[in-house]
């Protein structure tokens, strides 16, 4: 028989395809948690942020000279909006409702202010969100970016601008965690790949120990000999029921070769009687 056809063959292959699967998924698992978790980080950051920086708006156009106006949003942001830049680190754009640019935290020499709009779907986003915010995800030159828009309004509530601040995901800190964390993972399961391949191999031994015992005993039993019966101590439920059922089958060969024997000598008798009848006979005729 082919060794990988065997039985014990497949049940070692088994337990290792077993663990190697459960390694495998505990890994994508692993990387999916952590993706998860860097989605929501970095969008709970960004809103944050966002949170802070309004706070600091309220705060200037309730300490502001001029007339809290949209037409005004450029005279009031006009230093203030590179102080907010210098405290939160991030860059942010002021535009009015219509989309168009009014204050942006970047140096004027460095971008055109006339060709930069709020794009159109963004300003529907906007105006049909519930929670007055919209964030927009999106992927440029390889780096993930995410954009939040949301409204600054006056003291009566009143929208005066839209803030928008572009969001560069930084993910090299969760990469490295991730890194080593399934570097620990690979030494564990490198481990338990080990581990599983040593009780692989002995339960399977352990397993196929009684079967080939058994198939041993069935190969020398014969009809004209006596059969000895199997003995087999901690085996397993299956096992044991094999046993019995091959000693009881011993049992009901035994009663057959009884009989079988009880009818030959009664069938030789016979024909001993009939020769010595015939021999007998013979003489008197």
């Amino acid at each position: 028989m082919s060794f990988y056809k065997s039985l014990r063959f497949r049940i070692f292959l088994s337990m290792l395809l077993l663990v190697i699967g459960a390694s495998i998924l505990i890994a994508l698992v692993t990387v999916y948690q952590y993706r998860e978790e860097a989605t929501d980080y970095h969008r709970d950051r960004l809103i944050r942020k966002e949170e802070n920086i309004r706070k600091n708006i309220d705060f200037i156009l309730k300490n502001t000279t001029y007339p809290v106006e949209t037409d005004y949003i450029p005279l009031i942001f006009k230093e203030k909006i590179y102080e907010l830049k210098a405290i939160h680190n991030l860059e942010m754009y002021l535009f009015d409702l219509d989309g168009n640019l009014l204050k942006s935290s970047k140096a004027s020499f460095l971008i055109d202010t006339t060709k930069i709009k709020m794009q159109q779907y963004a300003l529907q986003e906007l105006e049909n969100s519930s929670l007055h915010r919209f964030i927009e995800e999106f992927e440029e030159n390889g780096q993930e970016y995410r954009s939040s828009y949301t409204y600054i309004t006056d003291s009566h509530f009143k929208p005066l601008a839209i803030l928008n601040l572009p969001y560069i995901e930084d993910d090299g800190f969760i990469k490295k965690e991730l890194k080593e964390n399934l570097s620990r993972l690979g030494v564990a399961y490198f481990f338990m790949l080990l581990i599983a391949i040593g009780l692989a191999y002995f339960l399977s031994k352990y397993i196929t120990r009684s079967l080939n015992e058994i198939s041993e005993k069935i190969t020398e039993t014969r009809l004209n000999k006596r059969n000895k019966k199997i003995v087999i101590t901690d085996s397993s439920e299956e096992i044991s029921t094999l046993v019995s059922a091959y000693n009881g089958m011993i049992d009901e060969l035994e009663i057959s070769a009884a009989q079988l024997a009880t009818s030959e000598r009664e069938a030789a008798w016979r024909e001993m009687a009939k020769q010595v009848a015939h021999e007998i006979k013979n003489p008197l005729t």
